[in-house]
């Protein structure tokens, strides 16, 4: 097959879906105007429970098997596995940040004032600790994070794993002296 006829062939069927898109654009305005017309008639007007809150208590999504499990666990203030994981997670990374800031504090604290070699080579100890920890638990947060995507039920609800070299670097920008 010549690249020219490819070509040919994509422009013919793009010449035939255009019907199909036209359609589908005119059906959804053709909707459209249907609710219009039946709003401006006051046909949604005076509807079973207008006005009431909606019963959330139930997902209609869930599947009939688990019901009856997720409602004992929302009865007794509990989560699913995944959720509390993902709720963990969350934790874990704002305390990460506060800990970083905080010692952001400590080195500008630190390098406001005079110092001689040993207290320098103490801070600098100290940082390279700091820094080691802070990569150790970013590493058991994506683990946490795999272990989440295993867990969780629906793939557009996983999570992306942390970029361990990028986010080190953020934090030595930020505790920089």
């Amino acid at each position: 097959m010549t690249r020219k006829s490819i070509e040919e062939q994509i422009k013919i069927k793009a010449e035939k879906n255009k019907g199909i898109a036209k359609h589908m654009v005119s059906t959804q305005s053709l909707v459209e105007e249907q609710i219009l017309k039946a709003q401006k008639a006051g046909k949604f007007d005076n509807l079973e429970g207008m006005g009431e809150p909606l019963n959330l208590e139930e997902n209609p999504f869930e599947p009939d098997e688990v019901r009856m499990v997720f409602r004992i666990l929302k009865r007794n203030n509990y989560a699913p596995y995944w959720i509390e994981l993902g709720n963990d997670i969350d934790a874990d990374i704002e305390k990460f940040w506060q800990e970083v800031e905080k010692f952001e504090k400590y080195t500008r604290l630190f390098f406001s004032g005079k110092n001689n070699r040993i207290s320098i080579k103490r801070f600098e100890n100290k940082q390279n600790r700091f820094l080691e920890e802070r990569k150790a638990i970013l590493q058991n947060i994506n683990k946490k994070i795999t272990d989440f995507n295993l867990h969780c039920p629906a793939f557009h609800l996983t999570r992306h794993n942390l970029n361990v070299i990028n986010e080190m670097e953020k934090v030595r920008n930020r505790i920089k002296p």
